[in-house]
């Protein structure tokens, strides 16, 4: 169920959800309620819509990622943020706590990404692959904490698993993440990648946004707070 609590921002085109670890975007095979659906019917109740209310879907995060998730409330709003995410006008950053110290304390992974649709899994390679397809990212660590590191990644392009499977390839699979090489996985059924924010201009008022989602209160996440910066 979607709340007025899981609200980051909304106006007539535009809303952003604080998704929670373990909620799906949209259906699938598993039968559980999407975000989606709970969206069309929380803003059906709210502002009264007996024929339903439109919601359309932008982007996407994967099952066991939180935070933040823009959807469109128009049609006008869908087909323009679709063109931002397109061009690559829309800056992303996510958050993710590893185990393994990275090598640099900052850096640029680039990769080709081949997906292997039968396992739900994408391998990288540091070189080009047939059918590959060429994923960037940009990560820095923030800080440590309790033996675990706190990064922040800035993905250049959008790929399937693409944080996921780059760190992992990088040796510092993230937190949780059994499917990528992390020794175990968690009992919430999440992995300790966030997605903090996105950066754009809106789509109609065309003001310059940046829309933030908080930690997950889950008990691990929260003590990361004490090394976040006003930029992150």
């Amino acid at each position: 169920m979607i709340t007025e609590n899981d609200i980051l921002f909304e106006d007539n085109h535009l809303i952003a959800i604080n998704k929670q670890g373990g909620d799906i975007v949209q259906v699938d095979n598993s039968g559980d309620p999407s975000m989606e659906d709970m969206l069309k019917v929380f803003l059906a109740k709210k502002y009264n819509k007996p024929n339903d209310a439109f919601v359309g879907v932008i982007h996407r995060l994967d099952r066991p990622v939180s935070g933040m998730i823009l959807f469109a409330k128009t049609s006008k709003g869908l087909d323009r943020m679709n063109r931002l995410f397109h061009d690559r006008k829309v800056s992303k950053t996510y958050l993710a706590v590893v185990r393994e110290k990275p090598k640099s304390m900052k850096g640029t992974l680039k990769n080709w990404l081949l997906r292997d649709r039968k396992k739900m899994v994408t391998k990288a390679y540091d070189r080009e692959v047939k059918n590959g397809s060429y994923a960037e990212l940009d990560y820095e660590v923030v800080g440590a904490l309790d033996g675990f590191y706190l990064l922040k990644i800035n993905p250049l392009t959008g790929r399937t698993h693409q944080i996921r499977s780059q760190l992992s390839f990088m040796g510092c699979p993230i937190v949780g993440d059994n499917k990528y090489g992390y020794p175990r996985g968690s009992q919430l059924r999440t992995i300790c990648l966030h997605s903090r924010s996105l950066a754009f201009k809106h789509p109609v008022k065309e003001e310059e946004m940046i829309v933030k989602a908080p930690l997950p209160k889950d008990g691990f996440w929260e003590k990361f707070n004490v090394l976040l910066k006003e930029d992150i």
